[in-house]
């Protein structure tokens, strides 16, 4: 994937759009993933049990028959996925614990993680985003395990997204985390929807940046985005 286009994002929040208002469009509302208040009511298992059943109806109207060997486990493989897999972080239980440590070295120069792949899914039609993101942090007098921020990106992917919610979801979390307003975030990332459906479009990527703190200056920019292109 290439850096084809950029749009620089703030934790802004948008007033809400009706669905009939949104469309196609790939907007966002919030810089939080919109969750119903007793999301956490029903467990898990409850969770799949329904997701099965309500799947079934969906391949049932869509004339598919659930006595064929291929088809009879889809429903509750569905389920499993939804629940324990793809979109797993919508439980805040399995956000992960992040530990910080002393920056002994004194090295106070910017981190760069690049190239951490991740899946999401489009909250708007349910289908894959599949993208690397970029990430770049200076130290406070703290450093973060470096494995860290790949598993703080896949938690704010695991769940049904749009890519501009989650670059700030992720910066969001890491200026928290480190204490910090000198952090980066690139990510570069193919949609299905847009390549699969709709326009059809396979050739093209969406790129959006968040760039806080000390980032946010032309040579930053520039001397981060070179970094990342080699």
């Amino acid at each position: 994937m290439t850096l084809k286009a950029t749009s620089q994002l703030t934790e802004t929040t948008l007033e809400s759009f009706s669905s009939d208002a949104i469309g196609d469009d790939h907007l966002f509302t919030s810089l939080d993933t919109p969750m119903r208040a007793n999301a956490f009511e029903m467990s898990h298992e409850d969770k799949k049990d329904r997701i099965s059943l309500l799947f079934s109806e969906i391949m049932d109207v869509l004339g598919l028959d659930l006595t064929d060997d291929s088809l009879s486990g889809t429903p509750d493989r569905v389920a499993k996925m939804y629940i324990d897999e793809v979109f797993s972080s919508l439980d805040p239980r399995n956000k992960p614990k992040v530990s910080l440590f002393d920056n002994k070295y004194q090295y106070h120069q910017m981190v760069v993680e690049k190239n951490i792949t991740f899946y999401s899914y489009c909250e708007h039609h349910f289908v894959p985003i599949i993208g690397k993101a970029h990430v770049a942090y200076k130290s406070s007098g703290k450093v973060i395990g470096l494995s860290k921020l790949n598993r703080i990106v896949q938690y704010y992917a695991k769940r049904p997204q749009v890519q501009e919610r989650l670059t700030n979801q992720i910066a969001h979390e890491l200026k928290t985390v480190l204490e910090t307003k000198d952090v980066a975030i690139i990510i570069d990332a193919k949609h299905l929807c847009v390549a699969s459906r709709g326009v059809k479009d396979d050739a093209s990527a969406t790129v959006t940046t968040y760039y806080g703190g000390e980032f946010n200056t032309p040579s930053k920019i520039i001397e981060l985005q070179n970094y990342i292109n080699h």
